[in-house]
């Protein structure tokens, strides 16, 4: 598990291997990944939105952008935690992801942006 806090907002990700499949015709790697955020500061602050970087090991980046998470935008008083679970797919069985979350402190109306830690995506049979 990594971890990571910013402005008071702790980052929490494990992710793990789900397997490899087909996806048109080509080999993919899945994984999935638990987040968990957990207010640490003294205000109520809603996430608006989210950006990731994707990469693989074949040095295939892909971005990702959008509203929320997993169709919704928490708010998080002062000692809450939201916790989610999503994936990705890989075309090699190594990679990692990284990005970052738009906050809006709710209290003062301040957006500032919350770092997601860099996480490895590690197929165990592809390790030596």
């Amino acid at each position: 598990m990594v971890q990571q806090i910013t402005k008071g907002i702790k980052i929490s990700v494990a992710n793990r291997f789900e397997g490899k499949l087909e996806n048109n015709a080509r080999p993919c790697y899945a994984f999935s990944y638990t987040i968990t955020i957990e207010n640490q500061s003294k205000f109520t602050v809603q996430l608006v939105s989210r950006r990731w970087e994707i990469i693989d090991a074949l040095n295939n980046t892909e971005t990702v952008e959008g509203d929320g998470v997993i169709g919704v935008q928490p708010i998080l008083q002062p000692g809450q935690t939201h916790t989610y679970s999503s994936g990705c797919l890989l075309q090699s069985p190594l990679g990692a992801m990284h990005g970052s979350y738009k906050m809006v402190n709710l209290d003062t109306a301040d957006s500032f942006r919350v770092t997601i830690p860099t996480f490895k995506l590690n197929a165990a049979f592809a390790m030596n």
